[in-house]
C-alpha cells in the first residue's frame, strides 16, 4: 500500500501544484465540515485535521474563521458532496470528489472534463472498488512497534504501517480516522502530522505514456480548474521516458 501511496504521491505533484483558488477549495470544505460535525476542532477531529492542513497550505486564518462562522451561523449555502468515477486518458482510473450547491451544473462540467479529453465517465462504482478507501497519518517517530501498539490498544483496525527516514506511516479504514489519530495523540501527545487525511488510494496502477501525456495533464488541468472539484484521485503512473522525451 505505501508503494502505492508514493506513486500517487509522486504523480499529483503536477495536479497540487496547478491548483488554483485554493482558499475557496478550503473555505468551502471547512465549511461543510464543520456545519456537519460541528465547529469545535476539539470536538471534531476531521476538522481539526482540515484546518491545520490548511495552514500548512498557507490559508489564510481569516479565510478559516469566517468558514466555521458561516458554518455556526445555520445559514448560507447548502452545499452537497458528489463523486464521480470514470477513465481519464489511457484507460487510467479516476474519481473526482466535489462539494456543489448545484449537483446538475457540476455532473455537467466534470463530464467535459472527460469528454474533451477523450475520456469517458462512469457509473457509481466502476472504479472505486479498485481503491481503498483510506485515512493516512504521517509524523515524525523512530519506534514503528510502539506506535502499532498504541493503536492496537485502542483497538484501532490498521490495515498498514511502515517506518522510514524517521516517519511512521499508518494506514487505516477510512471509518476508523478519528480513532486512529486519537490514539495517536493519546499515545504520544500533540503531534505535528505531516499527512492527515482521507484518501482513495489505487491498488493498481496504469501507465500513462506518448500522446496520452499531455491529454493527462489537459484533463487534471480543466478538472482543478473547476470550483466544486475539491480532490481528483487516479491510478495513472506517467512514463518518465516518455514525459521527458
Amino acid at each position: 500500500m505505501g508503494r502505492a501511496y508514493q506513486n500517487r504521491k509522486d504523480s499529483m505533484a503536477k495536479t497540487a501544484n496547478a491548483k488554483t483558488k485554493v482558499y475557496s477549495k478550503y473555505g468551502r470544505e471547512i465549511y461543510v465540515c464543520a456545519k456537519t460535525g460541528g465547529p469545535d476542532p476539539i470536538g471534531n477531529l476531521a476538522l481539526r485535521g482540515l484546518i491545520e492542513r490548511a495552514k500548512k497550505d498557507q490559508v489564510p486564518a481569516h479565510v478559516i474563521e469566517k468558514a466555521i462562522d458561516k458554518a455556526q451561523g445555520g445559514g448560507g449555502e447548502d452545499f452537497s458532496t458528489a463523486r464521480y468515477e470514470g477513465f481519464g486518458p489511457g484507460n487510467c482510473m479516476v474519481i473526482v470528489d466535489c462539494l456543489t450547491d448545484n449537483p446538475n451544473r457540476t455532473f455537467g462540467d466534470v463530464r467535459q472534463c472527460f469528454t474533451k479529453t477523450k475520456c469517458k465517465i462512469g457509473t457509481p462504482g466502476s472504479v472505486s472498488h479498485m481503491f481503498d478507501h483510506c485515512a493516512i497519518l504521517v509524523f515524525n517517530h523512530d519506534d514503528e512497534e510502539a506506535v502499532l501498539e498504541a493503536l492496537m490498544m485502542a483497538e484501532v483496525d490498521v490495515a498498514d504501517i511502515e517506518s522510514e527516514d524517521g516517519k511512521v506511516t499508518v494506514f487505516a479504514p477510512n471509518t476508523e480516522y478519528a480513532k486512529a489519530r486519537q490514539a495517536l495523540v493519546d499515545a504520544f501527545g500533540e503531534l505535528d502530522f505531516e499527512v492527515d487525511e482521507i484518501q482513495f488510494l489505487p491498488q493498481t496502477s496504469t501507465v500513462v505514456e506518448g500522446d496520452d501525456i499531455a491529454l493527462f495533464d489537459k484533463f487534471l488541468e480543466m478538472l482543478n480548474d473547476l470550483d466544486d472539484v475539491q480532490n481528483v484521485y487516479h491510478n495513472a503512473e506517467v512514463s518518465v521516458e516518455n514525459a521527458e522525451s
